[in-house]
């Protein structure tokens, strides 16, 4: 069985509901995020090194405070969510996504276009103002519309700086390098796609509104993720350090997580 099929169905429907469900947040506060940032932050939650639970995170990225959640218990109700009830079924879409996001990246396709690869949720806004309407793109003029995948990786570099400590990358020089290059990678889509439009990603019957050179650093980006996610995977959670006469034996692993011997790595 592929890592597709045995994943729980996160299908249109359950992207839709989730699209209007946080479209009713934004009623009582304007700052809830929308999906596209919300998929980055899952992605790189599922990337992280440790597994982040929902305490932990549901203030950070919905209610912006500071102020943890009891990680124990029944979660209360962070605020905007309507109720209990709502905020129960966010949470449950919320897993659904994970659980496919996290079974898609569990191993690597041959080819980006395979049917159990991993795809952002994401959209081409400009490309879809692009299709609306004459009055209704006169409507937005003047609109600050992010480029393809802009605020997906937006939410993505959001959790890696929200939970700092545990992307600190690990003191082997070489597995540090390829953490940065792949995070370099999926910073690239943070910026503003400056390039020439040539193809629409929203309708490839519409107006050009992506230029190839977003498309192929979109491509990048991905597989920046599955990198991300076989290193952190194979460091595992983070390790404090040992205290001054618990040193371990020369060729046992090294405490920092770098999957080096210690003899080879701290204790060089």
């Amino acid at each position: 069985m592929t890592a597709s099929t045995s994943a729980p169905a996160f299908g249109p429907d359950e992207l839709d509901e989730l699209d209007d469900l946080l479209d009713d947040l934004r009623t009582r506060d304007d700052s809830a995020p929308h999906w596209e940032f919300c998929d980055g932050v899952l992605t790189a939650l599922a990337c992280t090194r440790r597994s982040v639970p929902d305490a932990e995170w549901l203030g950070v990225l919905i209610a912006d405070s500071d102020t943890p959640l009891p990680p124990e218990g029944p979660l209360p109700l962070v605020s905007p969510f309507r109720d209990l009830a709502q905020q129960e079924r966010f949470l449950q879409l919320w897993h659904l996504r994970s659980a496919q996001v996290r079974a898609q990246l569990a191993e690597e396709p041959q080819s980006l276009d395979a049917e159990d690869a991993f795809h952002p949720e994401i959209i081409d806004m400009r490309g879809a103002i692009a299709c609306m309407p004459e009055e209704d793109r006169a409507e937005m003029e003047g609109e600050d519309v992010p480029s393809l995948a802009q605020m997906w990786a937006a939410g993505f570099l959001f959790a890696v700086e929200a939970w700092s400590d545990d992307w600190e990358p690990p003191r082997d020089k070489e597995t540090a390098e390829w953490i940065e290059d792949s995070l370099e990678a999926v910073a690239a889509l943070a910026e503003e796609d400056k390039g020439e439009p040539v193809l629409c990603m929203f309708d490839e019957e519409g107006p050009p509104s992506t230029s190839e050179e977003r498309v192929q650093a979109l491509g990048e980006a991905i597989w920046a993720i599955y990198d991300l996610h076989r290193i952190w995977r194979s460091l595992g959670p983070r390790v404090e350090q040992v205290v001054r006469g618990d040193q371990p034996g020369r060729n046992d692993p090294c405490a920092c997580g770098s999957g080096k011997k210690f003899k080879k790595c701290c204790g060089a």
